[in-house]
């Protein structure tokens, strides 16, 4: 008849290839779509078959079954059965992160998703990233575009402003400019402030009036009429324009 000791090595080579078999069966069966809770669920069940076999509760010594054979064990099989439960739960952290880095379905980073993409553009150009103020910022640039085009050359003012209505003074009353220079009261527009800014960021002036020739700010109201004082600006004018308009100075009566 086997002595104890062989019948208790025998336990643990045979519970040792169950327990390992059961663990590369079940990883072999999930390889594809790994499932931690299955892993987890051999994990617990194993561990409580384990403490379930031990009689006494506490006791130093207890007694276990292989086939029909009482096999007695002691606090050595404990602390053999003990250092089996740490593999077993140092296996199953494994397959949880084999699993997390597998998933498909894994989420993006908010810090990599914020900025990447279709929206990128609108973030960097406006400071926003809705596509309420991308579709806004797209009217400003078709309007002032459209303005553009209305003559060679634009007088951006606003209606109360005193600077403005010397400069429309000047150029309206003082010249004769064919085609006629064509005014916007930014405080009239339904977009005015926004293409304020817009000239802003393209002419540097982000006050008016703001007076373009050709597409080119000349400067505002003391600009022109430094030019007018010095007799340079038709010069000015002529060579921004070219030839789609005509200048002349009215001249004025004694």
């Amino acid at each position: 008849m086997p002595s104890q000791r062989r019948m208790r090595a025998l336990l643990y080579i045979a519970l040792a290839g169950f327990i390992t078999l059961l663990f590369f069966t079940s990883r072999a069966r999930h390889a594809q779509e790994p499932d931690p809770r299955s892993i987890q669920d051999f994990y617990h069940k194993t561990k409580s078959a384990m403490e379930g076999s031990r009689i006494g509760g506490g006791s130093r010594r207890g007694q276990t079954v292989v086939g029909t054979q009482k096999v007695e064990f002691d606090e050595d099989d404990a602390i053999v059965a003990k250092a089996m439960q740490e593999r077993l739960r140092k296996a199953e952290q494994m397959a949880k992160s084999n699993a997390n880095a597998k998933a498909p379905n894994k989420p993006d980073d908010p810090e990599a998703v914020v900025g990447v993409g279709s929206s990128a553009h609108g973030q960097n150009h406006l400071g926003k990233g809705d596509s309420v103020e991308t579709e806004e910022h797209h009217a400003i640039l078709e309007e002032l575009r459209s303005i553009l085009k209305k003559s060679p050359i634009i007088i951006f003012s606003k209606s109360y402003c005193p600077y403005s209505k010397k400069a429309k003074s000047l150029l309206l009353g003082d010249y004769q400019i064919d085609p006629a220079p064509y005014v916007v009261e930014l405080d009239q527009h339904p977009l005015g402030p926004g293409i304020q800014a817009e000239l802003g960021d393209r002419t540097g002036r982000k006050t008016v009036p703001n007076i373009l020739v050709g597409g080119i700010s000349i400067g505002g109201s003391d600009d022109i009429a430094k030019l007018d004082q010095e007799k340079t600006l038709i010069e000015k004018i002529m060579s921004l324009a070219g030839k789609r308009l005509t200048v002349t100075k009215h001249s004025k009566s004694t």
